[in-house]
């Protein structure tokens, strides 16, 4: 496909793009002590350097009573400015341009210091995800908001941004005075659809008024909350139309979802559950009732993804944001035609949002570099080619693979089953989740970009060690099912998880699926025997299913399963199995917990690490490295770390 839309260049208001690839704003836990850090910097650099036309900065609080966490930037304190002109130096370094985004959340709001703080909203009117009773604004105090806007933008202008973006999306403070439902007020802000449409009205042309008439605004705005007393994009349209009015509004930002519910605010990071480009259609609507500039954002992982929208004209600029946190040279390789060499975003939103919902820094499972910049710097060529051996063809192993042959070694990677990818071809196999498997292709062009000698079907033991002799081995040979210590009697039908997903495990109508582990297994299994037709009871050992997955994902998942009639039985560690009937421990009460009438009992008991060519080593001189599950069994995620970290130090 030829990318021709992508990369023409596009102007708003005299300012010009280099194509139509933009980096929405997105919390990167980088910033320390409400102000942008050098890792911050680094991390917007390259995104820069790797051919991106736009970066909007994450969402900053203009208001000392909308700050929180600080790694959040607080744009209501002059200390912020000094950290933006470094990011807004380095992006234009590289001819990329750089907006901040402006963001009240209103009763969208968490404590902060171990204490809860007091949220203010157009209305008492509470949230149903953070459970906030927010104080109701005095008109004063909205006027004081207005001001605050204008202020942060004005501070953002002084560093050089070259835009500023408010967000009317998600549920956020702007978006709660549009909303009939949130905006209860009788004063000039609310009472009728003009009234509530003020406060947005009010803080464009104080921000414009500000910043003066060279520098972009634009509004980021959901086109359906999918609340239930959510604006839905009926509301939304005529919003826009009223957007459409202002002449100081240059860009609409399209995206879905709020942040006031569960269910609606996995939209602010879409998982690999969601079709991709499935805000496109969305976009194209309000593309009918706003006449200037359209971005849209919402699952677009991939250049021809973007290029179809823009060649529809859904949309003027897409916005592909975990894209670049998995590869941020997915611009230049696009614009170049390497588009098989791009190392695509999965949706699994393990280490973007999932580490931002931990507290930690921004990275991504496959590209560990990524918000580890200045940490990471590109390794050194080594000056002294080894021939290294890797044990195990999964995740970790081949990771380990393509960065030590990237170093300049002779590498050899070995894998005893017939394909590469290890727990990766289980994972795929489960509902909505075929698209991790992509993480698989990206590991096999990485290596055959370095050159790495593959070899199937081969087993590493002691005596191919010997023949081979490598200078190092690293070994990532993996884990196999944990053998669970219950009490399980001959008479009962019991199947092993794994078994299940390969469909080489027949089950009966009624199931107990036993999940130690909590994350996708589990719930995989769970929704694929409902499906087919199963009468299924999870029994987890912890607080709720999928308590180890990302939130969103597991919101998105745990709805999808109560449409199934998949019964979820928390706090349930398994001990005994008899017949028809399994025998649960409640892990917080201490009293059993029986499934009875049960036909089929699959274990999902976790695993255990496979060490038998670790063994066999010790006490010889090799030189040997441990990745992945052979250490101790977790996720991708810290197999393909210490893969990279393991190779970079080899």
């Amino acid at each position: 496909m030829t990318l021709v839309n992508l990369f023409t260049p596009y102007t708003i208001r005299g300012v010009e793009f280099r194509n139509r690839i933009f980096s929405s704003a997105h919390q990167t836990i980088l910033a320390e002590n409400w102000c942008p850090t050098d890792e911050m910097v680094a991390y917007h650099e390259a995104r820069a350097a790797g051919g991106t036309g736009l970066i909007i900065i994450e969402a900053a609080r203009p208001h000392s009573d909308a700050v929180t966490s600080s790694s959040y930037i607080d744009v209501s304190r002059d200390e912020c400015i000094p950290g933006y002109q470094k990011i807004s130096d380095a992006v234009h370094r590289h001819g990329c341009r750089v907006f901040g985004q402006i963001a009240h959340g209103g009763r969208i709001a968490q404590g902060y210091g171990g204490l809860l703080g007091v949220p203010y909203a157009p209305s008492t009117v509470p949230d149903h995800r953070f459970h906030t009773m927010p104080r109701t604004m005095s008109t004063d105090y909205v006027w004081e908001v207005i001001e605050s806007h204008a202020d942060a933008a004005l501070r953002m202008a002084e560093a050089g941004l070259d835009g500023i973006e408010i967000t009317a999306s998600h549920g956020l403070l702007l978006a709660q005075f549009l909303s009939p439902d949130v905006n209860r007020r009788d004063d000039e802000f609310g009472g009728s659809e003009e009234k509530r449409f003020r406060f947005v009205q009010e803080v464009i042309a104080a921000v414009r008024k500000a910043i003066g008439p060279e520098r972009i605004i634009g509004i980021r705005i959901s086109a359906a909350e999918d609340e239930p007393t959510g604006m839905e994009l009926p509301k939304v349209l005529d919003v826009c139309r009223r957007m459409n009015d202002l002449a100081d509004c240059d860009y609409l930002n399209v995206t879905m979802g709020s942040m006031a519910g569960l269910g609606s605010s996995v939209h602010v990071v879409p998982p690999m559950s969601f079709k991709h480009a499935y805000t496109a259609s969305h976009s194209a609507r309000i593309k009918d009732v706003f006449s200037r500039t359209i971005l849209v954002t919402g699952r677009i992982n991939h250049p021809q993804l973007a290029e179809q929208i823009l060649e529809k004209k859904q949309a003027d600029m897409c916005g592909m944001t975990r894209a670049l946190i998995a590869d941020a040279e997915m611009p230049n390789k696009a614009l170049q035609g390497k588009l098989d060499d791009i190392r695509s975003c999965i949706g699994c939103n393990q280490s973007c949002i999932g580490h931002y919902h931990q507290g930690v820094a921004i990275s991504c499972i496959q590209h560990p570099i990524s918000g580890r910049e200045l940490k990471l710097s590109k390794s050194k060529n080594t000056e002294i080619s080894k021939k290294i051996l890797v044990a195990g063809g999964g995740p970790g192993g081949m990771k380990a693979a393509a960065v030590a042959a990237e170093k300049g070694h002779q590498v050899i990677l070995c894998e005893k089953a017939g394909q590469l990818g290890g727990q990766v071809l289980l994972a795929q196999m489960l509902p909505e989740r075929r698209e991790f498997g992509v993480m698989i292709d990206n590991l096999k062009r990485e290596m055959e970009l370095c050159s790495v000698e593959v070899r199937l079907n081969t087993y590493v033991d002691k005596a191919m060690v010997d023949i081979e002799k490598p200078d190092d081995i690293i070994i990532s040979t993996g884990a196999e099912p944990f053998q669970s210590d219950a009490e399980i009697s001959e008479k009962t039908h019991v199947v092993e998880a794994w078994k299940v997903i390969q469909n080489n495990g027949v089950t009966g109508n009624s199931v107990v699926i036993a999940d130690w582990r909590c994350d996708y297994i589990g719930m995989g299994l769970a929704e694929m025997l409902a499906k087919n037709g199963c009468d299924v009871r999870l029994a987890v050992d912890g607080t709720h299913a999928g308590q180890n997955l990302q939130i969103y994902m597991r919101d998105d998942w745990i709805g999808r399963l109560h449409h199934l009639r998949v019964k979820v039985i928390p706090y349930a560690r398994l001990f005994r199995a008899d017949g028809n009937t399994a025998y649960f421990y409640h892990t917080a009460g201490g009293r059993p917990i029986l499934c009875e009438g049960m036909d089929t009992l699959v274990l999902a008991q976790g695993h255990q690490p496979v060490t038998s060519l670790e063994n066999s080593l010790l006490g010889s001189n090799h030189r040997i490295h441990l990745v992945g599950d052979c250490l101790s069994p977790r996720s991708a995620e810290e197999a393909i770390y210490e893969g990279f970290m393991t190779a970079r130090e080899v």
